[in-house]
């Protein structure tokens, strides 16, 4: 098929990709813009269409991932932070800011107090799960069985989640 010949069937299916744009921008001028933008795409990428295949399918296909691509730009371009509370601390002289660690001084140290309160058949599972180790790995360094391990990891999670209450936040 020729270039000419491609053009000009595009031409013709491009006007029953106008409702399914509609319905994918629920706005006239946006669907417009996308089976526009469709037909573009196409075009330029003619060598890409496979003779014998089904045109309709393929710009449908060109036409919804163009939407969900413009769809992911809005939402990135929307969803950005906004910082202009935080100018005011721009041109501060950073020898003025301090931060006070004491509170979690304390607070580490609590919780290193409570995990040390716990059973030592309660403590070693869990800090073995806290730092990173998965449940069949810890089952088969101690030699227990996983469900054991389940077990102590829950029974410590709770005993130190009564110890550090003072800690609760309310939601």
């Amino acid at each position: 098929m020729t270039a000419i010949e491609f053009s000009n069937v595009i031409q013709r299916v491009a006007q029953s990709l106008r409702p399914v744009a509609f319905n994918l921008t629920r706005d006239t001028d946006d669907a417009k813009d996308l089976v526009q933008e469709t037909v573009l795409k196409a075009l330029m990428n003619r060598e890409k269409f496979k003779t014998g295949t089904n045109l309709k399918a393929w710009l449908y296909t060109i036409m919804r991932n163009t939407f969900i691509n413009n769809y992911n730009k809005i939402t990135k371009r929307s969803s950005n932070i906004d910082s202009s509370e935080y100018l005011q601390y721009l041109n501060t002289d950073e020898n003025y800011i301090t931060q006070n660690k004491g509170t979690a001084t304390f607070v580490m140290n609590d919780i290193n107090k409570a995990i040390a309160g716990l059973s030592e058949e309660h403590r070693t599972p869990f800090m073995m799960y806290y730092i990173g180790f998965k449940y069949t790995e810890i089952a088969e360094k101690l030699q227990i069985p996983i469900g054991t391990v389940k077990n102590r990891i829950h029974i410590a999670r709770k005993e130190l989640k009564q110890t550090l209450k003072v800690y609760k936040q309310d939601a």
